[in-house]
């Protein structure tokens, strides 16, 4: 099955000790079982260490250590598995995230927005709209009856459209494909539901107002959005599926245009950091996820 990437993925590089969001730290770490069985084997050594450090249950995972930190991140940001045992000894979700994956016809690949790095390079890249074959995955084409690549393209033309000004683009989407954006009241009562990670972001979510809109920094918006639809239309099952997941990209575009008006975020990094938490916050709760797209 073939793969394809946006240009942009190419770009991205693990900054690892250098991330000032390190992904092995807040997460339970789960372990996939052909991993495990790896694990298991280890005899001597760092193995020994590996071995101790896994729970197991239900769901197989590493004991977080002091801080929420995987035990096998040292003082440095750096993985120990890596340095001791090297990369093929790493877990799937390890060796993966920030990665995700969509399968249609084909399968793509992309890289998710908590990861800080991702962020820079996602708001930074002028060419979301090309994504080019990069090499082939195990699987089976999907036989789908309705196409959310071709519509994410249509959607994509009408971003990418420069003879109007930003807020007409995102009025054409909406009318496309018939959506209302919603009131504030019921986003607000919605975001109040969620689970957070960190109880100062829900403060801010719940600061959010449509009415909030820079006018500055509309190119950002733009490519997070079009980052948005890729990830979350792309496997929709029809039209009406493809407009229900179409909203909550559009409500996520909003929120973020929202926070950077109350933080004053001008500067890419500023930018970047509200889109990671915002991804970090919904995004990456399949929970929230689920709540805003079809509570």
């Amino acid at each position: 099955m073939k793969l394809y990437a946006p240009k942009y993925y190419r770009r991205f590089r693990c900054i690892a000790d250098r991330c000032e969001h390190n992904c092995c730290t807040d997460w339970e770490i789960d372990i996939d079982s052909e991993t495990l069985q790896k694990y298991k084997a280890l005899e001597g050594g760092y193995g020994e260490a590996v071995k101790k450090s896994i729970s197991a249950g239900d769901v197989p995972h590493f004991k977080l250590s002091e801080g929420d930190r995987c035990p096998h991140l040292d003082e440095r940001g750096l993985c120990r598995i890596i340095l001791h045992l090297g990369e093929d000894y790493l877990c799937d979700i390890c060796r993966e995230h920030p990665r995700f994956y969509n399968h249609t016809e084909v399968a793509e690949v992309g890289i998710g927005m908590s990861c800080p790095e991702a962020a820079r390079v996602i708001l930074s890249a002028t060419d979301y709209m090309t994504f080019e074959e990069i090499g082939k995955v195990d699987g089976e084409a999907e036989d789908l009856p309705f196409d959310g690549r071709a519509e994410r393209r249509r959607v994509y033309e009408l971003l990418g459209d420069g003879d109007l000004s930003y807020q007409e683009r995102i009025d054409q989407i909406c009318a496309l494909y018939e959506i209302e954006r919603g009131e504030d009241a019921v986003w607000r009562e919605q975001l109040s539901q969620l689970e957070y990670l960190d109880e100062g972001h829900k403060a801010l979510f719940l600061q959010y107002s449509s009415a909030f809109c820079p006018n500055i920094n509309e190119v950002y918006l733009e490519r997070f959005l079009a980052y948005l639809v890729f990830r979350h239309c792309t496997e929709a099952i029809d039209r009406e599926d493809f407009s229900v997941r179409l909203r909550f990209c559009l409500f996520l575009e909003a929120l973020l245009a929202s926070l950077l008006y109350i933080q004053k975020a001008e500067t890419p990094r500023e930018i970047e950091e509200l889109a990671r938490v915002i991804s970090e916050e919904i995004e990456y709760s399949e929970e929230n996820t689920f709540a805003l797209i079809y509570g």
